[in-house]
């Protein structure tokens, strides 16, 4: 409860910064990928890029709201920082009901590798990542075989992967924001299995590391302990990071940490870190 209630409070503070302290250095540059408004990505070109590896990142929300736009300040961090970075969205519950959003998240995957190579730029070298309902969806298409043949998405180029405090398992003792999100994002009389990471996961080449906080009140902690035990059954190579800093709740680590820098954030420097040893 405790959690909970800190995760509320934290909520007026990212408003803020989101209102009043971001600055729009970098001007993305916007793909349509389907009829439906939220069928996008933004793409975010650095001045002086420092790698050859991309960042796409599929964002949170709770499925029901977000979009690239709103997260464009992650974009400006991560061009900053001098990476290429895709910025991609899908179509949102409760309108459309699961599996409409794993299905964009493919297809607007498959459309970003195409742009970047018709640009010109490398996508053999991909992180994958995405906070909360993101790292749901982008986790499924990262690990599992059904669905990668199911929407025929390439995950050939994939180096490594990154989630923010993911819903990775629908467990008995999830939160109730997640039961209702969960509820609110599949069709009536669905199995959560069939949308559930764990239950998908298939045997990858990719590593993943999995940032959560003990201190998480809307998804749980057990959620990324679940989805690593799973992991080292079918012999995917993973690693936990528990949150450090004193602004652990769901909000601030999951996209709230992108208003900082890696000095000032260890979560953004283990994000940052993983990115330049993969």
């Amino acid at each position: 409860m405790i959690d909970y209630l800190r995760e509320n409070l934290s909520y007026y503070p990212l408003f803020y910064r989101l209102l009043f302290t971001t600055h729009k250095d970098i001007i993305a540059e916007r793909v349509d990928f389907g009829s439906d408004k939220e069928q996008y990505f933004l793409y975010f070109e650095p001045e002086r890029p420092v790698s050859d590896k991309v960042v796409v990142w599929v964002h949170g929300g709770g499925w029901n709201a977000g979009n690239p736009k709103q997260f464009d300040y992650v974009g400006q961090c991560m061009a900053k920082a001098g990476y290429r970075f895709v910025s991609l969205g899908y179509r949102l519950s409760t309108k459309y009901k699961y599996p409409a959003q794993i299905e964009d998240v493919c297809k607007g995957f498959n459309t970003a590798m195409k742009f970047l190579r018709e640009k010109g730029i490398d996508t053999s070298k991909v992180i994958v990542s995405g906070p909360s309902a993101g790292a749901h969806l982008s986790s499924i298409m990262c690990y599992s075989n059904m669905v990668q043949a199911q929407y025929k998405v390439d995950v050939s180029g994939v180096i490594g992967y990154v989630g923010f405090g993911g819903p990775y398992s629908f467990r008995k003792d999830s939160t109730w924001t997640l039961r209702t999100l969960a509820g609110m994002l599949f069709p009536k009389g669905y199995d959560w299995l069939g949308g559930e990471p764990w239950s998908l996961m298939s045997e990858s080449r990719i590593p993943m590391l999995l940032i959560h906080s003990r201190h998480d009140g809307i998804v749980g902690f057990g959620c990324a302990e679940d989805f690593a035990e799973k992991a080292a059954v079918v012999g995917n190579k993973c690693e936990i990071y528990e949150v450090e800093d004193k602004k652990n709740t769901h909000s601030w680590y999951t996209a709230g940490c992108f208003f900082l820098s890696r000095e000032e954030n260890k979560t953004l420097d283990r994000f940052l870190t993983f990115i330049e040893e993969a």
